[in-house]
């Protein structure tokens, strides 16, 4: 009698008992400089909380950071892939390609500022096969739209530089070189392909008679923002932008996509591969919004009057 009372406790333990929690899923994480300090994980952690993710509860985070070393991607890269994780996340152009080196079965999301397609990362937007999907800043029309709204701020201008790092593929001088011609403004090539190339750029673009520099965005380009921004200033050239933090460092204008909301949506592809699609069915997403921000500062100290007409579509202006 009382072991079939012990066996009736025994069960009833076993039905009543709570349901073993699933195991959080786990994301690696893989950083060009500081996860403490880098403003766009940071946003990419607000998308994972906006749908719900809490960290150690939910899902589990395995962070790496380079910290602006990129010699220390590649065995980062293979750390990353050695933990097994669910999914892979790699912000920026310059990581994503050690993590795609190491590794054709765990899914990955990117976030880049390059062509997804023209550096190999993937086979196409639409449909990029393979484990690799994720998000590009990167938009046909944003870097004639760029020199159209540097036209309307100084119609005068006749002579632009383009200030680009040939080994960050995108399209954005060539898009440049096709509004000037339709635009009638001679566009110059300055390429970039260290920090100390910056003087010889800009030097370059004086003895051109450039009367403004438009930046094509890259990291090289962002951490050398101060730099470019001093030289512009000391050449007495005006500065064109893609993001927002251009303009407000003294650049006349910036054209580009809302980074914080582009960044927040790869953690909607990482939920998404969480919940079972296939990075190689999801389309790489591009951006839909796009700022534009006039340094009005800026304007009159180059003696410029930006006209009404371009100041109420601009996002913000910094008096």
């Amino acid at each position: 009698m009382r072991l079939i009372r012990l066996a009736v406790v025994l069960a009833l333990s076993f039905v009543l008992a709570p349901p073993v929690a699933a195991a959080q899923p786990r994301v690696g994480v893989l950083l060009f400089g500081n996860p403490a300090t880098d403003p766009n994980f940071a946003s990419f952690r607000a998308g994972l909380t906006d749908l719900g993710y809490v960290e150690s509860r939910n899902i589990y985070l395995e962070v790496r950071g380079a910290e602006g070393k990129p010699e220390r991607l590649p065995d980062l890269a293979r750390e990353l892939v050695g933990l097994k994780p669910n999914v892979i996340y790699a912000l920026g152009g310059d990581v994503a390609p050690s993590i795609k080196a190491v590794t054709d079965t765990i899914p990955v999301v990117v976030s880049v500022s390059l062509d997804p397609v023209q550096a190999g990362l993937v086979g196409g937007l639409a449909r990029p096969g393979g484990n690799i999907t994720g998000v590009t800043l990167v938009s046909s029309d944003l870097a004639a739209k760029r020199l159209q709204f540097l036209r309307e701020a100084a119609p005068g201008i006749s002579r632009v530089a383009v200030l680009w790092n040939p080994a960050h593929p995108d399209f954005e001088y060539k898009e440049t070189l096709v509004a000037g011609q339709r635009l009638g403004v001679s566009v110059q090539s300055l390429e970039v392909g260290n920090s100390g190339d910056f003087d010889v750029a800009f030097r370059g673009a004086t003895t051109a008679r450039a009367e403004a520099v438009i930046v094509a965005s890259s990291r090289q380009m962002l951490l050398n923002q101060q730099k470019i921004v001093e030289l512009a200033g000391k050449h007495r050239i005006l500065l064109v932008s893609g993001w927002g933090p251009w303009a407000q460092s003294g650049a006349l204008l910036s054209y580009g996509p809302d980074l914080n909301t582009i960044i927040r949506s790869s953690a909607t592809h990482v939920d998404k591969i969480l919940k079972g699609a296939k990075p190689g069915e999801l389309p790489f997403e591009q951006p839909t919004k796009f700022e534009l921000v006039i340094n009005l500062r800026t304007a009159r100290a180059f003696g410029l009057t930006i006209p009404q007409s371009l100041a109420v579509r601009a996002d913000k202006v910094i008096e």
